[in-house]
């Protein structure tokens, strides 16, 4: 089936919200992650010996600030989309993500994949995430080794400080790992 110019163009502002999703978190850029996502988005994030659910913009952003510190690095990469529009003004997307994930505060090292599903809603002409989930594929959670060398680290400059952090352990249930 030929698609149109418009729904290609949708795709393509579909996969570029997407990235710029990836990189906010990764840069603690929250003027840009404000504009990502609708007012009632629902997350549910499902990993190895942790599940954060929520749902709510503003809850979003405390959680991406409070999450993405000056205590951590990040890096996330999004694969592979399977974008496919359900209507005019909404679509669903499956990702493959590729993350690591390094807090200095707790001294470990993250590593792994994960599967995104996605739903979005195009809003005022803008294509927003309205629903995000996943389910990790590998999480390896390991010590940073002591001989580790840190030569940049963005999210010093540009996350929160530990006084300006808020509490967000109401969204995340930690199981017990074995």
């Amino acid at each position: 089936m030929a698609m149109t110019l418009q729904q290609l163009t949708d795709l393509e502002e579909i996969r570029m919200l997407k990235h710029r999703y990836f990189r906010g978190i990764d840069t603690a850029d929250m003027a840009l992650l404000e504009g990502l996502f609708t007012d009632d988005i629902a997350v549910d994030y499902r990993g190895g010996a942790y599940r954060v659910t929520f749902s709510g913009k503003a809850e979003m952003l405390t959680f991406l600030a409070n999450s993405f510190h000056s205590g951590a690095l990040a890096m996330h990469h999004g694969h592979s989309p399977e974008i496919i529009l359900t209507g005019d003004n909404s679509a669903e997307g499956v990702w493959y993500l590729e993350d690591i994930f390094i807090d200095l505060e707790r001294g470990d090292h993250t590593f792994g994949s994960a599967i995104y599903r996605d739903r979005y809603r195009r809003e005022g002409g803008q294509w927003k995430v309205a629903r995000t989930e996943y389910d990790r594929v590998i999480e390896v959670v390991q010590p940073i080794r002591p001989d580790t060398r840190i030569t940049e680290h963005m999210l010093a400059k540009t996350g929160l400080k530990p006084a300006e952090r808020t509490d967000i352990t109401h969204l995340i249930q930690w199981d017990e790992v074995a």
